[in-house]
C-alpha cells in the first residue's frame, strides 16, 4: 500500500525540505478529516488522496499542487474541514484550489443534468482561473477508474461515461497523452466490456508476432539514420491502445487482422533540424501516404505541442504511422500542460507560459452565456471531442478547430464580436462564402461589418460549441427584445380599447398590484411574458379593472358582447377565435402545440388560420399584424400530436421499451425514428405521439425517464 514517505522520496530531487514538511502535514490533516471513512473497496479512505498526490508527484508539480491533493475532499467531508483553518495552515492558494476542485454538493437542482452541468461550469471556471484546478481533478478521475471494479454496476457506468464524455478528452486537449489513453482504456472497459475483452484477449494472443515486428521496423530505422549521421537518437514502438483501436474498429468497419497500423512509431532527436533530416530517411525508406503528412513542428497545437507526423506504407504492405521530435518536444507531447508548468517553488510564469495558457480561457468563455444545462453540456462535449483542424490568422497565429469548421467558427475563435459581426471571409487570399469548409494550414481572414448579425441559419454553418452557444445567445437575446416590443404593443393596443394605456397604469398605481397578483418581477418581466403568450391582456385588465368597476354597458340586461366562435375542422383542433366564423385552423408542424401550451394564430395566405406555441422560433419572425389571439376550447379532449426525444445508452430493446411505456401511460406513437452516435455509442430516438394536453404529455415523459436505460426524455 502506498504511503506518505513514497511521495516524499519522489519530489526530493526538487521540492525542498520546506515543501516536503507541508505535504507530510497535509496528510496528517487529511487523514484526521477522513478518519473512519472507507472507500468502495474497503480500503480506508485517506488511501485515494494518497494516490492523487502520487500521480501528482509523478507529473513532477509543485507543493502546492500535491498538497491540494491530499486535500482535495476535505471541504465534502461530513463535516467539512473548516475553510479558515486550511488557509491559515496551508496557505490561500491551497484552498483557492481545493475549493476549485470540490465539486458542487449543498445546490439543489431541478434535475440531474443540471448538477452536472452546475458541475462541470464550475470545473471550467476554476480551470481558466488556474490549470492547476483541473490537473488534480484528473488525477483523481484517474484513480476513481482505476478502482471502479469495487462500485455497482450503475455507478460504473455513470462514471465511466463522464469520464469518456469529459475528462479523457480534457486530458487530450491539455496535451496529457499518456493520461487520456488510460482514461480512455478504462472507459472502454466499463462501457463495453464485451468488447474490451474480445479486442485485448486477441491483442494479447498476437504480442509476439506484434514484438516481432517492432523489431524488425526499429533495427531498419537504426541502420538508415546511423548511416546518414543520425546516430545516437531513440527510437520507441508501442501498441497503440484498445480504445483506438476500437473506434477504428467501428469507424472502418473492419475486422481486428485488418488493423494495420496497431503500433506506433516515434524517433526522438536532438535538434529541430534532425527532425527533418529524419523524416526525409523515413520517406527515402517507404512510401509516404498522402495527405497523412503534419508539421505540428512550425505550427504547434494551442496545447504547445510539437512534431512530425507522417503515414508511410511499411514493411509486408503495413500502414505505420511514425512521428519524430525532440526530447523537450517529446516530455511536452507526454505531460502537456504539466511539462510547462511554471509553479515551481517560488518561479513566475512566464510571458510565453502566459500566452500558451490563453487558449484555457478561450475554451470557457463562449460558454459564459449558456444557461440550458442540455445546451451547456451538449456545448462543451463537443468543443472537447471533436477532431481538430489547425488554421492559422494573417499574422501567423494558430487557431484549433472542429473537423468542418467555417469561417464563423474561425471568426468566434478570434473573439466573439467578431463572430456577431461576421459578413465574410478570405481564405488564402481568395473570398469565400461563410458555408465554405476550413482545412488544416488554411490562413483565413475574416471580413466584418457593421450591419451583419447572427441569424438562426448560422446555426446549421457552425462545429464549435463555442460558436454555437454564442449564436444562440445572440438569438435569445433578439428573440427577448422581439416579444418585449410586441408585448408592449398588444398591452398598448388592447388597454385601448378600455380608454387604458401603460403610462395611466403606472400613473394611477395599480402597476404594483399588477405585478404582484400576475407573479411579475417588474414591467418589462410583464411585457415579456405577454408578448411570449404567458400571459394575456385580459388577466392584466381583470386586476386594473375588475367586473364591479366596469361600466353599466357591461351589467344585466345590457346588449351581450360580440359572441366567442368555436372554430374546429372535423376531427381536427378545438380551438376558440373571437369574432371570426368558417376559418380553417391547423395546427403548426413546427412547433406542435398541445392543449394547455399557450398559443397564437398566425393568418396564413389562403391556408386559414395556422396555430403555434407562442414561442415558437418561426412565429417570431412574421407579420405581427397577421398574428390573432387563439384559445383551447376548454372540452377539448381529442388527441394531439407532440414530438419527444429520448437520449439512453445502447440497448437493443431500449426502442421496445419506449413504445411499451407509451402505451402504458395511455397514448399513442405515430412517427419513430432512431439513431445510434458511432463516437459514444449513445442512441437517440425522436417519437411522435398523440397525447391529449400538457398534463398527460408530462405524465409521459414522467414514466420515460424511469425506462431502464433511457438518460433523458425531453418534448422536443
Amino acid at each position: 500500500m502506498l504511503v506518505i514517505d513514497n511521495i516524499v522520496h519522489l519530489v526530493a530531487d526538487y521540492i525542498p525540505e520546506e515543501g516536503r514538511r507541508r505535504i507530510r502535514e497535509a496528510y496528517a490533516f487529511a487523514s484526521q478529516v477522513h478518519e473512519g471513512r472507507k472507500r468502495d473497496s474497503g480500503e480506508a479512505y485517506i488511501s485515494h488522496p494518497l494516490e492523487v498526490a502520487h500521480i501528482l508527484a509523478s507529473m513532477r508539480l509543485d507543493a502546492n499542487t500535491i498538497v491540494a491533493g491530499l486535500l482535495h475532499s476535505v471541504l465534502k467531508e461530513q463535516p467539512p474541514a473548516d475553510e479558515k483553518e486550511v488557509a491559515r495552515r496551508f496557505g490561500e492558494d491551497v484552498l483557492n484550489l481545493v475549493k476549485g476542485t470540490t465539486k458542487i454538493t449543498n445546490v439543489r437542482y431541478a434535475s440531474r443534468e443540471a448538477h452536472q452541468a452546475g458541475n462541470v461550469r464550475k470545473l471550467l471556471l476554476a480551470m481558466a482561473a488556474d490549470v492547476r484546478v483541473i490537473l488534480i481533478r484528473l488525477a483523481d478521475r484517474l484513480h476513481d477508474m482505476q478502482t471502479l471494479e469495487h462500485s455497482p454496476r450503475e455507478r460504473q457506468l455513470e462514471v465511466a461515461r463522464e469520464t469518456m464524455d469529459l475528462y479523457a478528452p480534457l486530458a487530450g486537449r491539455l496535451g496529457i497523452d499518456w493520461m487520456k489513453r488510460e482514461l480512455e482504456d478504462l472507459g472502454f472497459r466499463y462501457l463495453y466490456p464485451e468488447e474490451y475483452a474480445e479486442i485485448s484477449s486477441q491483442i494479447e494472443s498476437s504480442m509476439a508476432d506484434r514484438q516481432a515486428f517492432v523489431d524488425q521496423v526499429i533495427g531498419i530505422l537504426r541502420r538508415a539514420l546511423d548511416e546518414n549521421g543520425l546516430a545516437g537518437c531513440r527510437i520507441l514502438g508501442r501498441p497503440k491502445h484498445l480504445y483506438s483501436i476500437y473506434r477504428k474498429l467501428v469507424a472502418q468497419k473492419i475486422p481486428l487482422e485488418r488493423v494495420y497500423d496497431k503500433v506506433a512509431f516515434r524517433i526522438i532527436v536532438k535538434t529541430v533540424k534532425e527532425c527533418y533530416e529524419a523524416l526525409g530517411v523515413v520517406h527515402s525508406l517507404w512510401q509516404p501516404i498522402p495527405h497523412r503528412f503534419k508539421d505540428f513542428i512550425s505550427s504547434p497545437k494551442p496545447n504547445g505541442y510539437q512534431s512530425l507526423h507522417t503515414s508511410v506504407i511499411g514493411p509486408h504492405g503495413d500502414f505505420m504511422e511514425i512521428q519524430i521530435r525532440t526530447e523537450e518536444m517529446d516530455e511536452v507531447a507526454k505531460e502537456g500542460i504539466a511539462a510547462h508548468w511554471a509553479y515551481k517553488e517560488g518561479k513566475n510564469i512566464s510571458r510565453k507560459d502566459a500566452q500558451f495558457f490563453q487558449w484555457l480561457k478561450q475554451l470557457v468563455q463562449g460558454l459564459q452565456e449558456v444557461e440550458d444545462p442540455r445546451e451547456f453540456l451538449d456545448a462543451v462535449k463537443g468543443e472537447l471531442h471533436q477532431e481538430e483542424i489547425y488554421v492559422l490568422t494573417p499574422t501567423g497565429e494558430v487557431k484549433a478547430l472542429p473537423y468542418g469548421s467555417t469561417p464563423l467558427d474561425f471568426a468566434y475563435a478570434i473573439h466573439s464580436e467578431v463572430g456577431d459581426h461576421c459578413a465574410g471571409a478570405k481564405v488564402n487570399g481568395r473570398i469565400v462564402p461563410l458555408k465554405h469548409q476550413l482545412h488544416t494550414g488554411d490562413v483565413v481572414e475574416v471580413l466584418t461589418s457593421p450591419q451583419a448579425h447572427p441569424t438562426r441559419g448560422w446555426l446549421a454553418l457552425v462545429k464549435s460549441g463555442r460558436a454555437r452557444a454564442r449564436i444562440r445567445a445572440w438569438l435569445r437575446r433578439e428573440e427577448q427584445e422581439r416579444s418585449l416590443r410586441l408585448g408592449r404593443e398588444l398591452c398598448e393596443r388592447e388597454l385601448r380599447k378600455h380608454n387604458l394605456s401603460l403610462k395611466k397604469v403606472i400613473k394611477t398605481g395599480h402597476l404594483r398590484e399588477v405585478l404582484k397578483r400576475l407573479s411579475c418581477n417588474s414591467l418589462d418581466d410583464l411585457l415579456l411574458k405577454v408578448g411570449r403568450g404567458q400571459l394575456t391582456v385580459e388577466q392584466i385588465i381583470a386586476v386594473v379593472e375588475p367586473p364591479e368597476l366596469r361600466p353599466p354597458a357591461e351589467e344585466e340586461g345590457a346588449p351581450l358582447p360580440e359572441r366567442r366562435v368555436r372554430r374546429r375542422r372535423p376531427k381536427g383542433p378545438a380551438i376558440e377565435i373571437d369574432g371570426i366564423d368558417d376559418m380553417l385552423v391547423t395546427i403548426a408542424r413546427c412547433c406542435m402545440p398541445v392543449p394547455g401550451d399557450a398559443i397564437v394564430g398566425f393568418i396564413t395566405a389562403g391556408r386559414g388560420i395556422s396555430v403555434h406555441k407562442a414561442g415558437c422560433a418561426n412565429l417570431q419572425s412574421t407579420d405581427l399584424n397577421r398574428w390573432i389571439e387563439v384559445r383551447w376550447a376548454g372540452d377539448d379532449e381529442a388527441a394531439h400530436s407532440a414530438h419527444i426525444r429520448v437520449v439512453g445508452t445502447d440497448q437493443r430493446r431500449l426502442v421496445s421499451r419506449l413504445t411499451d411505456a407509451v402505451g402504458a401511460a395511455d397514448a399513442t406513437v405515430t412517427g419513430l425514428e432512431a439513431r445510434t452516435a458511432k463516437e459514444s455509442g449513445m442512441v437517440t430516438v425522436n417519437l411522435v405521439v398523440e397525447v391529449r394536453g400538457v398534463e398527460h404529455l408530462e405524465r409521459l415523459l414522467q414514466r420515460l425517464r424511469k425506462v431502464d436505460g433511457v438518460l433523458e426524455a425531453v418534448r422536443a
